[in-house]
């Protein structure tokens, strides 16, 4: 079985060690090389062939962000997760990587030695594995994959609903899910005529940065829920971190309730969490969107969306860092179709143009 090689970058030697003896332990991974800074990163790529990088986002001489840059020029399928802080700093310089054609991140382990190596492998290794299946699906090297021209499949098996007009869209991404989010989103007016309620993996305090970020981008009003605000047309509620998103109805109207109920799919929020309640309150209205991302959350949520009589659509597996979310999806037949990530805005805008006359400014219905 090839082995992940991986090229560690990160100014303390200390945790150039710490990853290196954690990374090392597994069999599926071998650790080609480590840099200080960005600058004998670049150098040593071509030297070591890496199939994915660990960056860590400050670094003296060239940091992360700008060694990213020059990064994506050379290599821009090459698969990077970055190293950062849970700091404010930390959070922000990290959504810039993101936005940059960064893979993934993790953050940096706090404590002892043992308990700091334990982190890396639950956190870093995960990512590794799943980010180079990826790369090893196209070509035994990331850096010379060529990327594969998007293309869209056809109707799943399971029965779907017929054309309601859908009255809420509900979406979930992880891996690669920032970058992709923003495109996406880009695509819809201020006078989108749906609520949009997002699942993306993230701890606290990242989530409200994405948020403030994306609402600093985009036309469409976006938010981090808050728990019992009204959902209006138009707006897009982001889960915060560590809290399940649901929508409920509440008198005459639909809110959005957080609570911290058990995780689900191994994450709090979890797209599942927020798919069955949207699937309750819109039934036949309900468009749920699977996007990139690691593992399988979404996929029971989905089948509670189709169940309802709502209609699923997913990412393909050409613009998808990591095909795993909305692959279980499409491979469960739950799915209408898989659309290239440029396509999938103006699908939304396609599929909510019978409610663009209808919702005008008022509360959501379902």
């Amino acid at each position: 079985m090839k082995k992940a090689r991986v090229l560690i970058v990160d100014d303390a030697a200390l945790i150039r060690r710490m990853v290196s003896d954690a990374l090392g332990g597994d069999p599926q991974i071998e650790v080609v090389g480590s840099a200080g800074n960005g600058r004998q990163a670049l150098q040593m790529i071509p030297q070591t062939s890496p199939d994915i990088v660990t960056l860590d986002v400050e670094m003296p001489e060239m940091g992360g962000i700008e060694t990213l840059r020059e990064l994506r020029k050379l290599y821009p399928r090459l698969p990077v997760i970055m190293f950062s802080v849970l700091t404010e700093r930390g959070c922000v310089d990290t959504l810039e990587a993101l936005s940059l054609g960064a893979s993934d991140y993790v953050a940096k382990p706090a404590g002892g030695r043992e308990a700091a190596q334990q982190r890396i492998r639950e956190d870093l290794i995960p990512r590794i594995k799943s980010l180079c299946r990826l790369a090893a699906s196209g070509s035994p090297s990331a850096t010379a994959a060529v990327p594969r021209r998007p293309s869209s499949y056809p109707l799943g098996a399971i029965a779907k609903g017929g054309d309601a007009e859908v009255r809420a869209i509900a979406m979930a991404l992880s891996t690669g899910g920032p970058s992709a989010l923003a495109e996406v989103l880009s695509q819809l007016p201020p006078s989108f005529p749906v609520p949009v309620a997002i699942v993306q993996h993230m701890p606290q305090t990242f989530t409200r940065f994405l948020a403030d970020r994306l609402k600093q981008q985009l036309q469409i009003s976006v938010i981090e829920a808050t728990d019992g605000a009204v959902v209006l047309p138009g707006t897009v509620y982001v889960a915060p971190g560590d809290f399940h998103l649901r929508l409920k109805r509440r008198g005459p109207h639909i809110v959005t309730a957080l609570d911290q109920d058990a995780p689900e799919c191994g994450h709090r929020p979890a797209a599942d969490v927020l798919f069955r309640s949207v699937a309750e309150l819109y039934g036949a209205h309900a468009l749920a969107l699977v996007m990139t991302g690691s593992g399988a959350d979404g996929l029971q949520g989905s089948e509670s969306i189709v169940r309802a009589g709502g209609r699923v659509i997913v990412q393909d597996e050409a613009t998808s860092v990591v095909w795993e979310m909305a692959g279980s999806v499409h491979r469960a037949g739950l799915a209408d179709a898989a659309l290239p990530l440029t396509d999938i805005g103006l699908e939304l805008l396609r599929r909510t143009r019978c409610a663009t006359t209808r919702t005008g400014g008022q509360p959501a219905r379902a």
